[in-house]
C-alpha cells in the first residue's frame, strides 16, 4: 500500500491474499485488522478488503498531529544525544539515501533515523504513536517522491534534512533543532499532496 502496489479504492480478497503468501486466512485477517485500525483499509462483509483512499484531510490531519509532537520532542533530544550517537547516525546517512536504496528503502530508513534521533526525549508511547503517523505519512510521501522524481531543485532531499538536524544537534541547538523539524513537515506536507 505504501509503494502504490495496491491502489487506493483497490478491492482485494483476504483468502487471494493467504493464497499469495502461502499461509492460512487468520494471520491474515489479523494483519488486516492492524492495517485497519491504522486506517490504511477497510474491511468488507464477504471477507474482501479495499485500500483505503489518500485524501487531503488524511495528510492534513498526520501532519497536523506530527506537528504538535515532533518539535518539541527534537528541541529536547537534541540537548541530550550523546556524540557518539550523532557520529553512528551521521555516518548511517548516505547509506540510507538514493541511490544506495529503492525509495521504500528510503523512507522506512528515514523512519528509523527520526526514531532514532528522537529517542533520548521520546518515550515509548510517543514512539509507538509517532511510528503511527510515520506510516500513515508515508502512503502521502511515497507517491510524492515519484512525482518529485531524482530532483531536488525546489524541495530539501532528505539526506540533506538529516544532515540539517544532526547539525543543529552538534550545536545543542535546540531552537534550529525544532525549527527544522517544523520545516521538514511542512516539505513533507507539500510533497504528500503531489501524490494525490
Amino acid at each position: 500500500m505504501i509503494t502504490g502496489a495496491m491502489q487506493p479504492g483497490q478491492e482485494f480478497s483476504l483468502r487471494q491474499i493467504a493464497g499469495q503468501l502461502g499461509i492460512s486466512f487468520i494471520p491474515v485477517r489479523e494483519a488486516l485488522r492492524t492495517l485497519e485500525a491504522d486506517g490504511l483499509l477497510h474491511t468488507r462483509r464477504g471477507r474482501s478488503a479495499v485500500v483505503a483512499p489518500l485524501d487531503e484531510d488524511g495528510l492534513l490531519g498526520i501532519t497536523r498531529l506530527r506537528k504538535l509532537i515532533e518539535p518539541e520532542l527534537c528541541a529536547n533530544a537534541c540537548m541530550r544525544m550523546r556524540a557518539g550517537e550523532l557520529d553512528r547516525l551521521e555516518a548511517k546517512i548516505s547509506s540510507i539515501n538514493p541511490p544506495q536504496c529503492s525509495r521504500e528503502e528510503m523512507l522506512q530508513a528515514h523512519i528509523e533515523f527520526r526514531a532514532e534521533l528522537l529517542r533520548p526525549a521520546a518515550t515509548n508511547w510517543d514512539l509507538k504513536i509517532l511510528d503511527r503517523l510515520w506510516q500513515g505519512a508515508a502512503r502521502y510521501l511515497y507517491p510524492g517522491y515519484n512525482a518529485v522524481g531524482d530532483t531536488w531543485d525546489v524541495y530539501t532531499s532528505p539526506e540533506q534534512q538529516q544532515r540539517n538536524l544532526i547539525a543543529a544537534f552538534r550545536a545543542r541547538d535546540a531552537d534550529e533543532a525544532r525549527a527544522e523539524t517544523e520545516r521538514q513537515l511542512d516539505q513533507d506536507e507539500t510533497i504528500g499532496k503531489l501524490g494525490l
